[in-house]
């Protein structure tokens, strides 16, 4: 399946370009829906973890890379989907997640989780080692990102021969959005450089060749940059062609490259198609999928108030409000203004910090309630349409259903602007 990656580049030199979304989540309804529609559909589907999700210590989810894929796995084996239709990448694998250790330390501990993920299974691997360690600059000259991601990749090449599996295909470089999306309205957002993209690309090609992994770059696909999309706590900044013209024209130079593009949550189909059309046709998306499950919940717990006898008023929202004010740490630092502000972004903002929370015990408990309390209960057509007037009635035999239909209605977006074009 890492031929559908490879081939990125060859189909936009050939002007029939594809795209493919990359669905980056640990949430199982976001999964089984993006699995769900792998089972219906042809091509592959990728899914990818992050270094501070998922690493050789269990990261915030508490899974090493192995149990990732056997937690992915699982789920595809539910919904009938076979293995080789899973692609596993690793996204900004580096020393960011021990950023303030020292980088002597920090890198060791980067270079055994290339080696986990690698091991365990991903074959699209991220090497990211832009960021600066314990005193040193937060960040750090190309010529230093490239030989650190350089000795990362030496490590993935050596675990894929040493176990016997695919060599991993690599994308590169670093530019961009603050992970989550920004911590403040945005106007607009500006496109890397072309000369700064050629630059990076050159670096790295000559770190690759000095630490004789020529034949590694041979299969990088794509380089990490900025397009000019963005999403903050409430606006989004749309793709705009023009202003990512020149950019994409340095592919015209680099005919084995695409461009990889991060954040591209809540664009329009137009937007993404745009994207995949100018040569960034990997589409990363993660909030804009647990957004639109938060949004679906939210929705039931409106629901179940009003039909359920019992139930109460919103406890769903209510449990959460709780819980994120007990344990603030993952939204306290990302917003902003006074409170009746910060609880409007606590539960509605497109940087979705919420997802964070799904699954500490409280909010498990409160979301095992909500759909125990509409369990065999038929939703009527009409209160389904207040509430959720994008889902098909049919879809909504269980709450569970209603839920995979929200993320699935997102992903429909990404998948019919991945579509090959002629």
């Amino acid at each position: 399946m890492s031929r559908f990656l490879t081939g990125l580049a060859d189909a936009r030199r050939a002007r029939r370009p594809y795209g493919i979304v990359s669905v980056c989540s640990a949430h199982p309804i976001v999964l089984r829906a993006a699995l769900r529609r792998a089972a219906k559909g042809k091509g592959p589907v990728l899914i990818e973890a992050t270094c501070n999700q998922v690493n050789q210590f269990g990261g915030y989810t508490g899974m090493t890379p192995a149990d990732f894929i056997a937690f992915v796995e699982a789920i595809a084996r539910e919904e009938g989907v076979t293995r080789d239709k899973i692609i596993f990448g690793g996204d900004h694998l580096g020393p960011n997640p021990w950023r303030k250790e020292p980088a002597a330390v920090a890198l060791e501990k980067a270079a055994g989780m290339v080696e986990a993920y690698v091991t365990a299974g991903f074959t699209k691997i991220h090497l990211d080692a832009s960021m600066g360690c314990a005193s040193e600059p937060v960040a750090l000259d190309d010529r230093t990102v490239a030989a650190r991601a350089a000795a990362l990749c030496a490590v993935g090449e050596q675990t894929a021969r040493r176990e016997n599996l695919p060599m991993p295909v690599y994308v590169l470089g670093t530019e961009v959005p603050i992970p989550g999306g920004a911590d403040h309205a945005l106007d607009g957002v500006e496109p890397t450089a072309p000369g700064a993209a050629r630059e990076t690309i050159a670096v790295h090609r000559d770190a690759f060749a000095k630490a004789g992994l020529s034949d590694a770059f041979k299969r990088v696909i794509a380089f990490v940059v900025q397009p000019g999309v963005e999403f903050g706590s409430d606006n989004v900044v749309a793709y705009d062609p023009p202003r990512a013209a020149a950019l994409s024209a340095l592919l015209d130079r680099e005919p084995a490259l695409v461009f990889e593009a991060h954040s591209t949550d809540y664009q329009t189909q137009e937007a993404l198609a745009a994207l995949v059309a100018d040569g960034f046709p990997i589409l990363k998306v993660g909030p804009g999928l647990t957004f639109a499950y938060r949004e679906a919940l939210y929705a039931l717990d409106l629901i179940a108030s009003d039909i359920v006898p019992g139930y109460g008023d919103r406890p769903l929202l209510r449990a959460m409000e709780a819980l994120m004010l007990a344990a603030p740490g993952n939204w306290s630092g990302y917003y902003h203004g006074d409170e009746t502000a910060l609880r409007i972004q606590r539960h509605f903002s497109y940087s979705d910090r919420i997802r964070y929370y799904w699954t500490r015990p409280e909010a498990e408990r409160a979301v095992l309630a909500l759909l125990a309390a509409l369990d065999g209960v038929r939703i009527p057509e009409t209160v389904l349409h207040q509430y959720l007037p994008m889902i098909v009635p049919t879809a909504a035999d269980r709450p569970e259903d209603i839920l995979i239909a929200a993320v699935d209605q997102v992903l429909a977006i990404y998948n019919s602007a991945a579509a090959e074009r002629s």
